[in-house]
């Protein structure tokens, strides 16, 4: 299982959101680039990079800085937030990414992701599933609606995505535990119809990501542990991800 390192931008800081509200924001440096030559110095393969502002307004704010910690690090980077139209996806993608992450598009334009898995390649996209209570969140998760998050891993999948981020709001940035049941349940249904699945939100300990190995997960995504300190991402990595 790859371990993957959450940087999230906001200001330009490099910021954590507790179950999505940006009202309840924690920042731990305003260095994004050095924060991300540190978790490739402790033996990272790829970056997830999260543009809050642009989740919010719709529109990419850092693409310079993912340009810069790409460049400044080498790593493979995939990122998301405010990626709802295809100039802003093709941007990203030339400024460095390796992948993009689609959430908001994928709901409310599904015809323009079919098109980019077509002319873009489905291994340079992910879509985005966050939820609360099973029903997708969208819009920088400020707007609820009356999908499933299997409805939407289904239909996405119908349209030629095969790989997809699962992010269980609720447990965002809490330090609680990942909603292990629902991960699992998500993956099981990928891998029949031949995708895989991500797992965000809620790791606090190696513990955490044992017993997320054994959901059939690609890989996992790994944020306030590393920042609050109660993970250590070379040993994670040297345990658990073949990639690095």
């Amino acid at each position: 299982m790859q371990i993957i390192p959450a940087i999230d931008l906001r200001g330009g800081s490099v910021v954590r959101l507790a179950q999505g509200d940006y009202q309840r924001e924690t920042t731990f440096s305003d260095d994004p680039v050095s924060v991300a030559n540190s978790f490739r110095d402790a033996g990272a393969s790829m970056l997830h990079i999260v543009d809050l502002d642009g989740a919010r307004s719709g529109t990419p704010e850092h693409i310079s800085t993912i340009e810069a910690i790409k460049r400044s690090t080498g790593l493979r980077i995939q990122a998301g937030g405010g990626f709802r139209n295809r100039r802003s996806i093709e941007y990203v993608l030339d400024a460095g990414a390796e992948r993009v992450v689609l959430g908001t598009v994928a709901v409310e334009d599904p015809d323009l992701v079919e098109e980019l898995v077509l002319e873009i390649g489905a291994e340079r996209l992910v879509v985005g599933i966050d939820a609360r209570n099973d029903q997708v969140a969208i819009a920088g998760w400020e707007e609820q609606t009356n999908i499933t998050t299997l409805g939407l891993l289904k239909g996405m999948t119908s349209l030629g995505v095969f790989r997809f981020v699962y992010t269980d709001i609720s447990r965002d940035g809490t330090m609680t535990s990942p909603n292990f049941a629902s991960t699992q349940r998500l993956a099981e249904e990928a891998s029949q119809g031949g995708s895989v699945v991500i797992a965000s939100g809620g790791i606090s300990q190696l513990d955490d990501l044992l017993t997320l190995a054994t959901t059939g997960v690609e890989a996992a995504i790994v944020g306030s542990a590393l920042y609050r300190g109660t993970l250590d991402l070379n040993e994670a990595i040297l345990k658990l991800d073949p990639t690095s």
